[in-house]
């Protein structure tokens, strides 16, 4: 039993109670133009070339078993055909131009940095908050975690799109002791616009975890000129009111700190002329959704 982590986190306060380890499984199957962690889309094992940090030393292109990589007037070229994902030129890079994305964990690997943060859980209430990505595209890897924390009493958080089948979710729900569940649009145009999949089966599953009595957390990321209009707004909140178990919501203004990491990964940032909401914009929608009745926070 493996996984494909891209990331875990340590000492986070942002991603459930107290604090946490946050653990970034790799893959989803949306396509948020705003995408905080463009690292974990992609479901493979990935090497990033960095070319800010090349000193042109080549290294990697002597290294390189499969020949894969060359030397061109923008850089260090990867013939995605020949490489293997082998791992040798990030070895030999002095320069730390080139870095692997996404590695094989075990349970039992995972388990033991987990257990490194217990202190920490026991004395703050946290715990181990799994994200992504999605995690529910490697269901069957988080599923084993979650039973793995629940015998050592670990409190466990899924931070998740909701995009997956309802079978799957009620099985991994049974194993979490908090879902934080974004929402990003009720109109299924628009959701399948932004995202490039139908929000019908993530409706569904919200509704469904509600009202099996899962402690369920609402986050909205807020992007401006996406999902902040009145219509999106109310509707949400609408939505919401018809699912009083639901502890919170938590609204998530867009920033954008992860400019930088498309421009080291050399992706193409569709969201980059976007501008994060005003402080006002934030306070007038959080004293609408609030004045609905739901209990609403900004950040979290």
């Amino acid at each position: 039993m493996h996984g494909i982590i891209f990331d875990i986190k340590r000492y986070a306060i942002h991603d459930g109670p107290g604090i946490r380890t946050t653990v970034f499984f790799k893959g989803c199957p949306l396509a948020c133009p705003w995408c905080h962690n463009p690292e974990g889309i992609d479901p493979s094992p990935q090497v990033v070339y960095r070319k800010s940090k090349c000193i042109g030393c080549l290294e990697c292109v002597d290294a390189c078993p499969e020949k894969a990589l060359s030397a061109g007037p923008d850089g260090i070229r990867t013939d995605e055909a020949l490489c293997n994902l082998c791992g040798t030129c990030v070895n030999v890079c002095p320069s730390d131009a080139r870095k692997r994305v996404g590695k094989t964990e075990t349970v039992a690997s995972l388990m033991e940095v987990i257990r490194k943060d217990v202190p920490f859980f026991d004395t703050s209430g946290g715990g181990v908050t799994f994200s992504g990505g999605e995690p529910l595209m490697q269901a069957e890897f988080l599923l084993a975690m979650l039973k793995a924390c629940g015998k050592e009493d670990i409190h466990r958080t899924l931070d998740t799109t909701g995009y997956t089948d309802l079978g799957t979710l009620k099985q991994v729900a049974r194993h979490a002791d908090l879902v934080l569940f974004d929402l990003k649009f009720i109109d299924p145009k628009k959701h399948r616009h932004y995202t490039g999949v139908s929000n019908e089966q993530i409706l569904k599953n919200l509704e469904t975890l509600a009202q099996n009595d899962s402690r369920v957390i609402i986050r909205i990321p807020l992007i401006p000129g996406i999902n902040d209009d009145d219509d999106n707004i109310n509707s949400t909140g609408s939505l919401l009111l018809h699912l009083p178990q639901i502890e919170s919501v938590h609204i998530l203004p867009y920033h954008d700190f992860q400019t930088r990491k498309y421009d080291t990964f050399s992706m193409n940032y569709k969201a980059r002329d976007v501008d994060p909401p005003s402080p006002a914009r934030v306070e007038e929608i959080r004293k609408r959704l609030a004045g609905s009745g739901l209990n609403i926070e900004v950040g979290g």
